[in-house]
């Protein structure tokens, strides 16, 4: 019988072990079922928020089971965000990273299916060796105590998966690929969400410095205006020094956010994977409009949906399978070998008749006393299991969390503006009464001063309630997950390879 026959038979004998070695130990993974009573919120939230007759005050629709656009931002209509964000994708130092460590998983997943095959390897060596002949006869077939020897070989190594646990070990790195995969998306969604609220956050200060600057514009006017009337002797010098030290204080107001306007351009810069120096684009609130439309998952859908709880689903997955993996190394291992070569003192004699050689063996191995070692390492993969369904449960309840709150801030953000903006137009005509009132000697100077105060924070703050409708707007985009599922393959993947 020759030796490819032996082969033959025993890769026969390893499929049949193969075939036979039924389901794999271990628990099969099922993503735990999300309570029924899941919801966002019990107070009943209106599908449409209340408009104002303001810049940015338009209403904006809820539309429960809506779709979420694979490009969010671009329901804000800004190409320099578009541009921004379309850079950072691609120089982020986050996102490549990402993109790397989905790389590295997936080969090593692929590497580990390589267990389900055979390991065959070839050698060759060559060697000249004298034979002691004054003790035993030399081995050589010429008789020449000094000889040659050259051997070519192959050996084939087969471990039969017979309780699943190589099964289980693949669909762990599997898992841990998935893993990545959803850590690449999260970083993708939250880098995007990071430059939306950073612009939106730019684009507020450069409003609240334009406001400021017109409050200074209009203090200063005044300022010379009180100055004339007491050069007339109409009013005390100290109304004159009490003016000029409220335009000092709005003055002094102006550079804090001068300061958080570099630094928030820095931070811009940062995210798009910039220096501080190259200088990124610019925005102001007039640049971005508010998206009327939003969509709202339902909450069947939303652990689906979400990169986070994708990412604590396929931990629980990889920690499920580990279990298999502990309990398989409990149990016996078969394994097969086999070699088959040609030993000869000449190189053109290798292959010919009476030169070849060949093995086959099988080892069957049973883990008898290990120091309790394999009992504990199945009982800890058991905890870590536990963990990660809490981990799970943890990221499943934090995405309702999220989402209830942005919905939540919807509508109160909408009335929030609705109030700053009552407030700035009340604050502004008592202080042009104010001021005409003070020019014609009725009120007293403080009274002024008071006005001017009141309509420089409402001023502010109604900026500030237009920033919030935005900011939380992308944060409901961010909640519900970003619509990556809307791409067949997005773009920070398709560079992971």
């Amino acid at each position: 019988m020759t030796f490819h026959t032996h082969i033959r038979g025993y890769m026969g004998t390893a499929a049949a072990l193969a075939l036979l070695a039924g389901c794999a130990v271990g628990p099969d993974f099922h993503r735990p079922a999300l309570s029924p009573t899941a919801g966002y919120d019990d107070i009943a939230m209106p599908t449409q928020t209340v408009a104002t007759a303001a810049a940015s005050g338009q209403s904006q629709s809820i539309a429960p089971g809506a779709d979420l656009p694979a490009q969010w931002w671009t329901q804000f209509h800004s190409k320099p965000l578009d541009d921004l964000i379309a850079t950072a994708l691609k120089s982020n130092p986050s996102v490549t990273a990402a993109q790397a460590a989905l790389r590295e998983a997936r080969e090593i997943a692929d590497a580990q299916r390589g267990a389900f095959f055979p390991t065959i390897d070839g050698g060759f060596t060559s060697s000249r060796q004298k034979d002691a002949t004054g003790s035993v006869a030399p081995t050589s077939a010429s008789g020449n105590p000094i000889l040659n020897l050259h051997t070519a070989q192959v050996n084939v190594s087969y471990v039969p998966d017979l309780f699943g646990g190589t099964r289980r070990t693949v669909e762990a790195a599997a898992a841990r690929a998935d893993a990545q995969r959803f850590a690449l998306e999260a970083t993708y969604l939250t880098l995007t969400s990071n430059l939306v609220a950073a612009a939106v956050q730019e684009a507020a200060l450069r409003d609240q410095i334009a406001a400021t600057e017109e409050i200074i514009k209009a203090e200063t006017d005044l300022l010379k205006l009180l100055r004339r009337q007491n050069a007339l002797g109409q009013i005390a010098m100290a109304d004159v020094v009490a003016q000029e030290t409220a335009l000092a204080q709005s003055q002094e107001a102006l550079i804090p956010l001068q300061k958080q306007l570099v630094q928030q351009r820095h931070m811009i810069a940062f995210l798009a994977g910039r220096f501080p120096n190259d200088k990124p684009e610019q925005f102001d609130l007039s640049s971005l409009t508010l998206p009327a439309d939003l969509p709202l998952t339902l909450p069947a859908a939303l652990v689906e949906q979400r990169p986070d709880v994708k990412v604590a689903e396929a931990n629980l997955h990889t920690a499920s399978a580990q279990i298999g993996v502990a309990v398989a190394d409990m149990l016996p291992s078969l394994t097969l070998t086999g070699g088959a070569g040609s030993s000869a003192t000449e190189i053109d004699h290798l292959f010919t008749a009476g030169t070849g050689f060949w093995s086959v063996a099988a080892g069957l191995t049973q883990p008898i006393f290990a120091g309790g070692a394999l009992r504990h390492k199945a009982r800890a993969a058991r905890a870590a299991y536990d963990q990660a369904a809490a981990q799970y449960r943890l990221a499943v309840l934090a995405a309702f969390q999220n989402v209830a709150d942005s919905l939540y801030a919807l509508d109160s953000d909408a009335h929030a503006l609705q109030a700053a903006v009552a407030a700035e137009h009340a604050a502004a005509e008592s202080l042009r009464i104010t001021r005409r009132q003070v020019e014609l000697g009725q009120v007293s100077f403080p009274t002024l001063l008071n006005a001017q105060q009141a309509y420089q924070q409402t001023r502010i703050a109604t900026i500030q309630a237009q920033a919030a409708r935005y900011t939380d707007t992308a944060a409901l985009f961010q909640a519900l997950g970003g619509g990556w599922w809307n791409r067949s393959r997005t773009e920070t993947e398709a560079s992971a390879g």
